[in-house]
């Protein structure tokens, strides 16, 4: 947007080439209805002891003073106000606008933050026009309206008739002459009901983009702007307490109503439901020793949340014993939130402390964040690796876990990416990271999920429950049966004990009590291999 500058709003009383003073105000008083855009103030200095502020607008013209303080905002130094104001004043009696932001205190009086003046007077009677700033384009319908009681045709033949140019002519083929030059531009306009119907404002408009052209008057029409003015304090001269963004627009009384103030009011959030379905695990690293067998294993649970709302983590059942890695969930998490679709943030609003008086709004990214857990029944579970993903741009799931690596996350710029608030529903395989002794990321698992996004309209003729519950459960997934482990154990046990840990001692045990045996069974029949012998001793003697 074009920023009027302090030469420009104050030129134009006195042109040079002429000799003469143009555009002096009259004498007699002018009735002037004065509208006051204010969108936002910025680094605002603090006024509290928390080192935020409440801040809120007052407007003073002349005798009129208003005072939004029940619109304050909350412990804010960058508050947005989309508000506008109407007061009426008369030049040249009410000639300074004063707009002041002040910081609301539920005791004591209020605080003067700081306030910026304008000489509205100077601005109406300058050559340059900044009553109402030329838009770049007419329209009679949407959010760019046009504003100014006047029109452009009505301007410009009112400009011209002021200057004393030869002018305007309007011409077939969408031509328009003033003095010597020949301006072209459009000669249909759609209404609001997309019908189309010939129309001359935007060859006038385009003539007073170009005024500064026209020979002996011409001079630069002040386009639509935005002003960004430094807010002052009267105890700290020349320091800034902060900036403050608006602008104005002035019609004379006399003059045909203007419409109603453009609605500049801030964004409001919409409803979303966030549902998220954990499906499977795959590769989860293996965090236990089993004391008996010396097994690996987890008890593998997955948590989620969105930033910003860690107070609503859900996490799924656990799938105990895993010795490969592999979990069997089905289970739902659902996160309603509001969310601006223009800045692209989540808004969340709290208390920042049981002590205060309101809620503080904050926005902040949408993004989901799921971790995988090993759960212990004896000490803290085992955090075993994370993926956050930015729901308005990440990477497109795999479809198998074998298809799903790690370049997903360390090489996530250069890959191709979704937004759930485009795609709505998707469904695959992303990895679990961690950082390693060397803070380099390294695999720890992988996960199959679903995302589903629905506006709150949406959620509430569809409703699902968390985890399996009604409406709308899920299955219970096909998990390995652990009740026959117990019996197993003492089996995998003496299978671990012998075949693992001690078995060359097993083979030197095995293979004594194998010679022992035969030595055993060797003295056990040496009295039958005796006994022969001595009867035929006895018969020889």
């Amino acid at each position: 947007m074009y920023k009027v500058s302090d030469d420009l709003q104050r030129d134009g009383t006195f042109d040079s080439n002429m000799g003469m003073f143009q555009n002096l105000p009259h004498n007699d008083p002018i009735n002037i209805l004065v509208r006051i855009y204010v969108i936002r103030a910025t680094d605002l200095h603090p006024a509290d002891i928390n080192g935020k502020a409440d801040p809120y607008i007052a407007i003073k013209l002349g005798k009129t003073e208003i005072k939004d303080k029940e619109n304050y905002i909350s412990k804010q130094l960058n508050p947005l106000f989309g508000k506008s104001f109407d007061v009426e004043a008369t030049f040249p009696m009410d000639s300074t606008l004063t707009v002041s932001i002040f910081d609301w205190d539920l005791v004591g009086t209020d605080d003067l933050i700081g306030e910026t003046k304008l000489d509205l007077e100077n601005r109406f009677y300058s050559k340059h026009r900044p009553t109402c700033g030329i838009t770049n384009s007419y329209a009679i319908h949407g959010y760019n309206v046009w504003r100014d009681p006047m029109k452009p045709t009505q301007i410009l033949a009112r400009l011209c008739k002021e200057g004393k140019l030869d002018g305007p002519h309007y011409g077939p083929g969408g031509r328009v002459k003033v003095e010597n030059r020949v301006f072209m531009a459009p000669t249909e306009i759609e209404d609001d009901n997309g019908l189309k119907k010939p129309t001359e404002e935007h060859l006038a408009l385009t003539v007073l983009k170009h005024w500064e052209e026209m020979p002996r008057v011409g001079c630069k029409l002040v386009p639509e702007h935005v002003e960004t003015r430094p807010l002052l304090h009267p105890d700290k001269p020349g320091i800034e307490q902060g900036r403050i963004e608006m602008w104005v627009d002035m019609f004379p009384k006399e003059m045909t109503a203007p419409g109603p103030a453009l609605d500049i009011s801030p964004r409001k959030p919409k409803k979303f439901e966030l549902r998220v379905i954990v499906w499977n695990t795959d590769e989860v690293v293996l965090e236990d020793d089993d004391i008996f067998t010396g097994e690996k294993s987890s008890d593998i649970f997955v948590r989620g949340w969105l930033k910003g709302q860690q107070e609503d983590k859900q996490d799924t059942d656990v799938h105990y014993h895993s010795i490969t890695g592999e979990g069997n969930f089905n289970w739902r998490y659902v996160y309603p939130f509001d969310y601006l679709m223009a800045e692209e943030k989540i808004v969340i609003s709290k208390k920042e402390s049981m002590f205060a008086w309101d809620e503080t709004e904050y926005k902040i990214p949408a993004r989901l964040n799921l971790q995988v857990w090993d759960a212990d029944h004896f000490s803290a579970d085992d955090f075993l690796g994370a993926i956050e993903l930015d729901l308005n741009r990440f990477p497109r799931g795999a479809k198998t876990a074998k298809q799903c690596t790690i370049e997903m996350v360390t090489n996530e710029g250069e890959l191709p990416t979704v937004s759930i608030f485009k795609q709505k529903r998707i469904k695959g395989w992303w990895p679990f990271v961690a950082r390693n002794e060397d803070d380099e990321f390294e695999l720890t698992g992988k996960v199959e999920a679903e995302l589903h996004l629905l506006t709150g309209e949406e959620a509430e003729r569809s409703p699902a429950g968390e985890g399996r519950n009604e409406p709308d459960p899920l299955e219970k997934p096909n998990r390995p049966d652990i009740a026959l482990l117990w019996f197993l154990i003492p089996f995998k046990a003496a299978k671990n004990l012998i075949c693992d840990q001690y078995r060359w001692l097993t083979i030197k045990i095995l293979s004594a009590l194998l010679l022992l045996a035969i030595f055993a069974l060797f003295l056990y029949n040496m009295p039958g291999y005796m006994s022969p012998c001595v009867r035929t001793c006895h018969q020889e003697s």
